[in-house]
């Protein structure tokens, strides 16, 4: 079956009606962004800040009118807030202060899927320091100890998790108007990347990538998990803050690699985690040292040990140290990281002890929020 018409989309926004203005979301300006791939369209409609929850009921209209169009298989329709009410629509928006809190104060309604216990980000200072390797092993040694775990891939400009977990090219269901998340490896997971292209880029704006982030979390069907493992885009940005002021994290992991450079903006990173009030449960040290796998030679090629003298001078946990070794790379690579594919190598061991220690401290956190019994004394 064809792909449905931008254009069909676009005609079908014009039927709608915002009930304040009486006019359609197309003559008012607010259509940001029309995708249409795979039968699947998403759709992003720019409102005015103040309307966002108001607007609720036209975005379920949209959505349920955009699924009945010949083609669409699925539909998704997010609200993004970068104007006030009454600025035109290619006004700018000035950037928000960091931690500022919404208007009207105190905070932002939650997105948080409502039958998971915890949600762990899995968070690094820069790019290519093998977080997203790191957030995929370490979910697969968490379920391995028995927990029903998912992951969220919430890195939308650079998502790698359905490739890193062995689902490339597949795409999620959609019942009713719950996405269901796709499963491999005993984990339910979801990305953006299921909803595009692989090669595609994601060419949106900060509110566009907002709204997403925010539809995926409250849109899925994650049913009940014991951990959410979120693999966060690099950096200190608009997604982190969007995760730690609306979603209860029980706490940030930080990657880093052991060279400077690394570590400096590793800092940056926890210590925005602090700066938001999220626990940082602490930080891994990946392509720690090397060994030669023909004579049992170890390299320290990128100065180990630097991720815990961090840790001590910052006074937070390290939670270990990772190998630089090519089969990580290999195994992520094939779909199948290597926690899955080779359970008893000393790199899957390290993983599972970073996620031992990581559970410890859930278990801990459970053990302090927990009911105390009503004891009278007599």
């Amino acid at each position: 079956m064809a792909d449905p018409r931008r254009d069909d989309v676009v005609s079908t926004l014009k039927g709608l009606t915002d009930p304040k203005t009486g006019r359609d979301p197309v003559s008012l300006g607010w259509v940001a962004g029309v995708s249409v791939q795979d039968g699947r369209v998403t759709v992003a409609l720019e409102v005015p800040a103040d309307l966002g929850p108001q607007l609720e009921p036209l975005r379920d209209e949209a959505e349920r009118r955009i699924l009945a169009l010949d083609g669409v298989k699925a539909a998704t329709v997010v609200l993004t807030a970068q104007r006030q009410a009454g600025e035109p629509a290619a006004a700018p928006a000035a950037p928000a202060a960091p931690n500022r809190p919404p208007q009207g104060g105190g905070r932002p309604p939650s997105i948080a899927p409502p039958g998971v216990r915890h949600i762990i980000a899995v968070a690094s200072g820069k790019g290519g320091v093998g977080k997203s390797t790191t957030a995929a092993n370490l979910a697969l040694a968490l379920a391995g100890r028995g927990l029903r775990v998912g992951v969220f891939d919430a890195d939308i400009y650079g998502p790698s998790m359905p490739r890193m977990l062995g689902l490339a090219g597949r795409r999620p269901e959609v019942e009713g108007d719950r996405i269901q998340p796709l499963e491999n490896h005993g984990l339910r997971i979801m990305s953006i990347g299921f909803m595009v292209n692989e090669e595609d880029p994601v060419v949106w704006r900060g509110p566009m990538v907002m709204g997403a982030l925010e539809q995926l979390l409250r849109d899925v069907d994650w049913g009940e998990l014991d951990v959410m493992v979120v693999d966060m885009p690099p950096g200190t940005g608009d997604t982190q803050l969007t995760m730690s002021q609306r979603v209860s994290l029980a706490g940030a992991v930080i990657v880093s690699t052991p060279q400077d450079i690394a570590l400096l903006d590793a800092r940056k990173g926890l210590a925005m985690f602090r700066h938001v009030n999220v626990p940082v449960m602490g930080i891994v040290e990946n392509m720690s040292y090397y060994v030669c796998p023909n004579c049992g030679h170890r390299e320290e090629v990128f100065a180990h040990g630097g991720a815990r003298r961090a840790a001590e001078e910052l006074g937070c946990p390290f939670l270990g140290d990772v190998p630089l070794d090519i089969r990580i790379r290999e195994t992520s690579d094939a779909g199948t990281p290597i926690v899955a594919a080779e359970p008893d190598s000393p790199h899957a061991a390290a993983y599972r002890s970073i996620a031992e220690r990581i559970a410890e401290q859930l278990e801990v956190a459970d053990a302090a929020s927990a009911p105390k019994p009503n004891i009278r004394f007599t």
